[in-house]
């Protein structure tokens, strides 16, 4: 019997990979790649210390390393390895320079006192976890992604100060890193019995679950290209981020928040704390808010204003955010707090200080997502392609010129592109464009037209000694599209993506980069480790949530002809679902029984998540008198057997092997 149903968060993907994959030694940077990067350090301004300077300013204590491990000692988290980032100012010439100052700024990590009664733990995870101190206990602000590093943070705050309670905790939006450390800081009892707040965001569960389920599994793939999960560190290898250094890989958790803020400007008082909470939907996350004290004149941004260029478009997969009503927010974030706040902290990256310098940071953040929409807008409505937007855009320099507008995780480029996607969608008004062939199909066809591999191959190697490597992987990439098994090709290819790594200032650019050389030279990496999947997760996705994944699972040739009604009925939740197959399509109503269904299955929502999560199979849950089959018992078992099992670790960077079935 297959598996019932399995969903990740796409980031937690990279909870997967503890090993790094063998692989063959990375070349050096080529000449080409060592002067781009020699240019952009004359153009920037790394005399500026003042990151640097904030960054470390209230430093209070860490542990080595920054290294967590889990109960059975398997590291969490660790900074150990990237020690190299330390070791001299000047990057080598296999790394943007740009990205390695912000690399460095990263690395410090630590409990940093804010101002009074306001501390962060920084760099013990990819996000922050913000602590206010209230009269008699803590205000946790978002508990970093995994549970094992939200309570080493806490521990490392309890050593430092008076040890108070947690009373309540704020989830800032409905993204993993932001809420996975949950259960390492907090108990569920106490929530349930209104000892602790958990406040959110109106539409925060719906959010926190949704995003990654229907395509969780592209998600979770192309993740490890954003991620860099399977590039070790190195200054031929992973650096940055550009939100944090990397991710943890620990325990996934989530608590339903028990307070939910559903008007902006709504207020709490806990503990003695005053908060004024802005809600920003739609902006970095569909379901966010930012915080302002002011007792304490400290605005919290949450994801919405850090020091980098953040993404419109995710490399890794996610809905178009919308980059005007960005900018609005954050216009009103200036006009609402900008003038009374003494300092802006961030869930990621490091605060900033002084009102003059808020300023300007939130008005330049909030101009930079309006040029980018606006002009894209512009040259769109003139009549230019995404890339030919994406290729001639270029910020003001006074914007482009300051440090917390550079592209360390989203680019100019690809949120030009995200916007164009936004309005107009994929298609480029081009019928050439309409219905072309499919890569493979296509790669065959223009690699015979060009005079056939070898020729192709003869050519992109005087492309790769002058240095354009944008034109080799991509022509490279038609070859080994036409034939997989080229490894001239292959290694060609690899080697212009490496010096495309080699020279981005977008930390998930060089991961995405060094993760398809890696995979074109050693192939695609087996996944190992724990499952993605949480517990927590699982339990909060609605069952209509639940049925449309299982829909989307349906092989729709193996089903064609084929028609059953099935009805569920969970006994614990009070539920009923009827499940049609027919046109091979699997729909479902809530609480709308069939009258005459072929099979009712009899269970409590609690045994289908344990399903879910592998922990037993409906054999056993039937066996053990937890579920029941009246009716045709054999649909259940037919309906099983339609239903796919997505592949983990399908091909990104080379044509799809055919399935296995």
């Amino acid at each position: 019997m297959q598996p019932w149903l399995t969903t990740t968060m796409a980031l937690c993907v990279l909870a997967l990979t503890d090993a790094a994959v063998a692989a063959d030694t990375p070349k050096d940077a080529e000449p080409a790649t060592a002067a781009a990067n020699a240019k952009l350090r004359d153009e920037l301004d790394f005399a500026d210390r003042r990151d640097f300077e904030a960054a470390r300013r209230g430093y209070i204590a860490s542990i080595p390393g920054a290294e967590v491990k889990g109960a059975d000692g398997r590291v969490i988290y660790s900074l150990k390895g990237f020690e190299f980032l330390l070791a001299s100012d000047n990057a080598p010439p296999s790394v943007n320079p740009s990205l390695w100052r912000h690399a460095q700024v990263n690395q410090v990590h630590g409990l940093f006192k804010v101002t009074d009664r306001v501390y962060q733990v920084r760099a013990m995870d990819i996000s922050n976890m913000t602590i206010v101190e209230g009269d008699t206990g803590l205000i946790l602000i978002d508990p970093l992604l995994s549970a094992e590093t939200a309570r080493a943070a806490l521990d490392l705050y309890l050593a430092n100060r008076p040890k108070k309670p947690v009373l309540a905790v704020i989830y800032t939006h409905s993204h993993v890193d932001h809420f996975g450390g949950v259960r390492g800081v907090i108990d569920e009892a106490d929530v349930i019995a209104g000892k602790v707040k958990v406040i959110a965001p109106t539409g925060f569960t719906e959010h926190a679950v949704s995003e990654n389920v229907i395509a969780g599994n592209a998600m979770s793939r192309r993740a490890q290209f954003q991620f860099g999960s399977f590039v070790p560190p190195g200054v031929k290898g992973q650096i940055d981020t550009g939100l944090g250094t990397m991710l943890s890989r620990g325990r996934i958790t989530l608590i339903a928040p028990n307070d939910l803020i559903e008007k902006s400007m709504d207020t709490r008082t806990v503990d003695g704390v005053q908060m004024v909470f802005q809600l920003t939907p739609g902006t970095e996350a569909p379901a966010e808010l930012n915080i302002w004290f002011p007792q304490f004149k400290v605005f919290d941004a949450a994801e919405n204003v850090t020091q980098q260029i953040h993404n419109l478009y995710t490399l890794r997969g996610a809905e178009i955010r919308d980059g005007l009503a960005w900018a609005r927010y954050i216009d009103e974030s200036r006009e609402l707090f900008g003038a009374q706040a003494e300092v802006m902290i961030a869930q990621h990256t490091w605060p900033t200080w002084g009102r003059e310098r808020i300023d300007t940071m939130l008005s330049k953040q909030r101009d930079l997502y309006k040029f980018i929409h606006d002009q894209t807008v512009r040259l769109m409505n003139r009549g230019l392609k995404p890339a030919e937007i994406a290729e001639q855009l270029r910020l003001p320099d006074s914007i482009a010129k300051e440090w917390f507008a550079r592209g360390y995780y989203g680019t100019v480029s690809h949120n030009a592109k995200a916007v164009y996607q936004r309005y107009l969608g994929w298609y480029d008004a081009n019928p050439a464009h309409l219905n072309p062939l499919p890569e493979p199909e296509s790669a065959k066809k223009a690699v015979d037209y060009m005079g056939g591999a070898n020729a192709v191959i003869m050519r992109a190697r005087d492309d790769y000694k002058a240095g354009n490597y944008r034109w080799v992987a991509e022509v490279m990439n038609q070859v080994v599209f036409a034939d997989p098994a080229n490894t001239v090709a292959r290694a060609l290819e690899a080697d212009a993506l490496e010096q495309l790594g080699y020279q981005a200032e977008s930390g998930v650019w060089r991961n995405a980069y060094l993760t398809a050389a890696l995979e074109l030279r050693n192939g695609v990496p087996a996944a190992t480790g724990t499952s993605t999947t949480s517990a927590d997760v699982i339990k909060a996705i609605p069952l209509s949530l639940f049925f449309d994944y299982l829909a989307v699972r349906l092989d729709a040739q193996r089903a064609a002809g084929k028609r059953m009604v099935i009805n569920w009925n969970f006994t614990d939740v009070r539920q009923q679902v009827r499940l049609t197959l027919e046109n091979s399509v699997l729909s479902h109503q809530i609480d709308r029984p069939a009258a005459n269904p072929d099979a009712t299955i009899t269970l409590k929502r609690a045994t289908l998540d344990q399903i879910s999560l592998r922990q037993k199979t409906f054999a056993d849950a039937l066996q053990a008198g937890e579920a029941s089959i009246a009716g045709n018992g054999d649909k259940l078992a037919e309906l099983l057997g339609l239903v796919e099992n997505f592949p983990p670790m399908f091909d990104v960077v080379t044509p799809q092997r055919a399935p296995q079935r």
